[in-house]
């Protein structure tokens, strides 16, 4: 493809992403994997200057653009090399009018913006919410030790015990170590996360939200293959991508649960009042991994964050349920939104009368509230609101 023909593509993958947008539909991720899968001609270059294109786009645009053209002219007014390929040849887009606007920059819209500033996220802050992550990997130590692995790139070592980094798009896929489990792909700051649960050697843990099992494989690490450890999650799909990954990591102490919606708490009636800790790694609007996901700001809306602290207080209540006396929840979001996280957790304080803060003390991130906040300009990892609350003896 002509460096023409890849801006308009661009283009058009824009526009169905904006479309996306809109009505919170496909990611942008989705969006561009399923172009590259109707577009075989695409060589892997072309892909990955698409995908570069794109997402350079959406990073220059604070709100959301009325198209994608709009979108990729505000990312020529940052990268003047991009102008002379609005030049009306075969493939490419056409020349620029004397009358194109192009789109807005910024952060995002004003509600989401009054929402970021009402949390102290303003200014630099604000703006590092948007730059490109960073590639961090743990060591799994199943398999392998930091301090002794041997891998292709030699990575920054990380505060995190067995955190490495390395540039973005790093294929550490590809390695041998990743075929055999030694090593794990995993923001540093959700390292830290996986630190505060303190999980030990033959206690009973339950990590509610699973997901996928990138925190539970860590879990499982630090209690040595030895104890109770429940992965468990209502989305089938997103959770039955773990065994392969557990048998990959050598992770023999998770089992897995799939939770039904609204009846969770039957589902897991064996743990009632049993277990050591309960991480819960709650859905959130993700405004702290807008480095990876930008266009997430074009979907949030007040509404979406009543929603997500309403179910987020919800499993905090059924967190609660689970602990043994003396236990703990580890209460986790990927939001930097106050009311996502440290006023969910001072809400749950005073519902449940006799239940404690812990302090972090960690080396990473500043106290917020009764918790800790890992940002991305100060701490260079995702932005995570972490807090520990234990319940009475």
């Amino acid at each position: 493809m002509t460096p023409a023909a890849r801006v308009q593509a661009s283009i058009e993958i824009l526009d169905t992403i904006i479309d996306k947008a809109r009505i919170k539909g496909a990611p942008a991720d989705r969006i561009i994997a399923d172009w590259a899968r109707s577009n075989r001609y695409a060589g892997s270059k072309d892909r990955r200057a698409i995908r570069e294109l794109v997402y350079g786009a959406i990073r220059a645009c604070g709100p959301i653009p009325d198209t994608g053209r709009a979108a990729m002219l505000r990312l020529a007014e940052i990268d003047a090399e991009l102008k002379p390929l609005f030049d009306g040849s075969q493939y490419g887009p056409p020349a620029i009018g004397d009358r194109e606007v192009p789109a807005k920059g910024g952060i995002a819209h004003s509600v989401v913006n009054k929402l970021l500033a009402a949390s102290d996220i303003v200014g630099t802050e604000a703006g590092a919410l948007l730059d490109r992550a960073p590639l961090d990997i743990r060591v799994n130590t199943l398999r392998a030790d930091r301090g002794t692995l041997e891998l292709p790139e030699q990575g920054e070592e990380l505060l995190a015990p067995q955190g490495l980094r390395f540039p973005s798009g790093t294929q550490v896929e590809q390695w041998q170590a990743f075929r055999e489990g030694q090593i794990e792909v995993q923001d540093h700051g959700s390292q830290w996360a996986c630190s505060a649960v303190d999980a030990k050697p033959g206690e009973t843990v339950i990590d509610l939200c699973a997901g996928a099992g990138g925190k539970t494989l860590s879990l499982a690490a630090a209690m040595d293959n030895c104890g109770t450890l429940i992965a468990s999650d209502t989305d089938k799909r997103r959770l039955g991508n773990l065994p392969p990954r557990a048998e990959r990591a050598g992770a023999g102490v998770i089992e897995t649960i799939l939770l039904d919606p609204g009846k969770e708490l039957e589902i897991l009636a064996d743990f009632r009042g049993k277990a050591d800790a309960v991480l819960v790694d709650a859905p959130c609007s993700g405004v702290g991994t807008w480095r990876r996901n930008p266009e997430a700001r074009w979907r949030l809306d007040k509404a979406a964050v009543t929603e997500f602290s309403l179910l987020q207080s919800r499993l905090l209540g059924m967190a609660a349920q689970l602990v043994k006396p003396g236990g703990r929840i580890i209460y986790v979001t990927c939001s930097l939104l106050d009311e996502e996280g440290s006023s969910r957790i001072d809400a749950f304080l005073t519902a449940h009368p006799g239940w404690q803060a812990d302090a972090l003390d960690w080396p990473i991130g500043r106290p917020h509230g009764k918790g800790r906040r890992l940002t991305p300009f100060h701490d260079g990892t995702d932005g995570f609101f972490i807090a520990r609350v234990t319940s009475p003896a």
